[in-house]
């Protein structure tokens, strides 16, 4: 059902944006001030055809936007100004240009089945190419190892009628009846482009074998690309205008224009985003150099870089808290239980459940808890929880400092456990910066709806968009230092106990 907020619009439309997610879609409609006016939600399925590998439908995908769209169009009744889409990174579609049709199960982010590619590739000597050319690293979570068994395992023909993209590039197809187009910020996560020089790489793609002729073309984020074609559940001719990864239209969404600005969405795993201006930086052991985003600049188009740090597991370990160990009944009840005491009792929780993310990069890490004695409650093991994600986020922000040679200057937050006061408490004292929580909780579609206006003159500058960011709380450090370097310093002690566990 779609909810609608009771909020007058300051300017006659809306800018809609899609949200095209892991487990579901989200469109949203927006207003001039950048306040969402209402969305419509709609999941669909996950496929787990093997252990490690992870599919989904991309006519389910569709679907889902279609449902959304037409949810939310029936309760508005303002025009349409412009639509921007935001999606689930690095997820492989792969569709005949004839027919508009799937030719395989999506391969989604999280699937594992090229691990052993990557490790043969990386043997060979090709990380340094690979490191220097996209800014990752080789690692089934990216497009371009999928791609290549798509086409070598996956029974896919490589022939003049392929179409290869990530799903906004899907959505984008299927929106404006075939326009095969894709933005910088996404394009920068497929393993195959060449981030220094704006275009797909000649030469990774023929290590993997991927034919250029179905790669899509690469506009920037903010810009026309097209618009809606007759027969969808909105109206005809409206503007396709803004495109960006999910973790980049975050960054956006938050106004992080500046060098030096950072955000950290607190979801089931985090991402740290930090912009670095715009020359692209060499490449950084433990962090991800990526595309933030392109846009129309006094000379020509100009590109904004971020480093990115992936941590693995936050929100999921109070899951864990829940479904594993039965210490809680709700996620809800673990800020109460962790305040309960003044601290963890010298408790470290090292949430490695699938291995350590930014900056160790290690996959045989295991989930460590240190520290126990007879004093042991569940409240101090709920602390070490919140603690954890804290100390996690400095792990990857004091590695982003190291690289850049300046710290961050704040830290904007959002995602479902930074309604946790406790936690962004820890985090400010911490990174003995201020943490400030977005009073608008969706930041990545607002991210997309702000690329799109922009394109279409809603908004007039990024600037106009920065002026609308709200904070909805701002958290100051005041923690003694000395008594925040002694927790760091035990944190990292129990890091170390829980890297290269795994020896099978």
């Amino acid at each position: 059902m779609v909810k609608w907020l009771t909020i007058q619009s300051r300017f006659v439309g809306v800018v809609i944006a899609i949200d095209a997610g892991t487990t579901g879609v989200r469109s949203f409609a927006v207003d001039e001030s950048g306040m969402p006016l209402g969305f419509a939600y709609r999941e669909f399925a996950q496929h787990f055809p093997k252990p490690g590998w992870v599919e989904h439908d991309a006519n389910e995908i569709w679907d889902a936007v279609v449902g959304t769209l037409a949810e939310l169009t029936a309760a508005n009744t303002q025009p349409i100004a412009a639509i921007g889409i935001t999606n689930q990174r690095e997820t492989v579609v792969l569709w005949d240009k004839r027919t508009g049709e799937p030719r395989h199960s999506a391969i989604v982010w999280q699937d594992r089945r090229t691990a052993a590619r990557c490790e043969a590739l990386q043997d060979a000597g090709h990380l340094p190419l690979v490191r220097e050319t996209t800014g990752l690293v080789l690692d089934p979570y990216f497009s371009g190892t999928k791609i290549e068994w798509l086409l070598n395992q996956g029974g896919v023909e490589a022939d003049e009628h392929l179409a290869f993209g990530t799903i906004d590039s899907w959505l984008v197809w299927k929106l404006t009846g075939g326009a095969h187009l894709t933005d910088a910020t996404n394009a920068s996560r497929t393993l195959i482009y060449d981030i220094r020089n704006g275009c797909w790489s000649e030469e990774i793609c023929s290590l993997l074998g991927v034919p250029m002729s179905a790669l899509p073309e690469v506009w920037p984020s903010s810009g026309r690309f097209g618009v809606t074609t007759a027969g969808l559940p909105i109206s005809a001719g409206i503007p396709v205008s803004g495109i960006a990864g999910d973790q980049q239209a975050a960054l956006f969404g938050q106004a992080c224009f500046e060098p030096g600005q950072a955000k950290n969405t607190y979801g089931t795993g985090s991402f740290v985003l930090m912009n670095v201006g715009t020359k692209c930086p060499e490449p950084v052991e433990g962090l991800l150099t990526t595309i933030a985003w392109d846009l129309d600049g006094t000379n020509g188009i100009e590109t904004t870089y971020a480093y990115e740090g992936a941590i693995f597991v936050t929100g999921a370990a109070i899951q864990w808290l829940r479904d594993g160990l039965g210490l809680i009944n709700d996620a809800c009840e673990t800020e109460p239980l962790a305040r309960s005491v003044a601290d963890s009792g010298g408790v470290v929780f090292v949430p490695a459940l699938a291995g350590l993310g930014s900056p160790y990069w290690d996959p045989r890490a295991r989930g460590t808890i240190v520290g126990l004695t007879r004093g042991t409650g569940r409240a101090e093991i709920a602390r070490a929880t919140v603690e954890a994600m804290a100390f996690q986020t400095r792990d990857v922000v004091g590695a982003m400092a190291g690289a850049s040679g300046t710290g961050v200057t704040d830290l904007r937050v959002d995602g479902g456990a930074s309604a946790m006061d406790l936690l962004l408490q820890i985090q400010a004292d911490q990174l003995d910066v201020s943490v400030h929580r977005s009073a608008v909780a969706e930041t990545t579609a607002l991210g997309a709806a702000y690329l799109a206006g922009l394109a279409e003159g809603v908004w007039d500058s990024p600037a106009e968009v920065a002026a609308n960011w709200v904070a909805d709380a701002t958290f100051t450090p005041v923690s003694d230092r000395l008594v925040a370097e002694r927790d760091y310093t035990r944190w990292r002690r129990a890091v170390e106990r829980s890297r290269n566990w795994d020896l099978d």
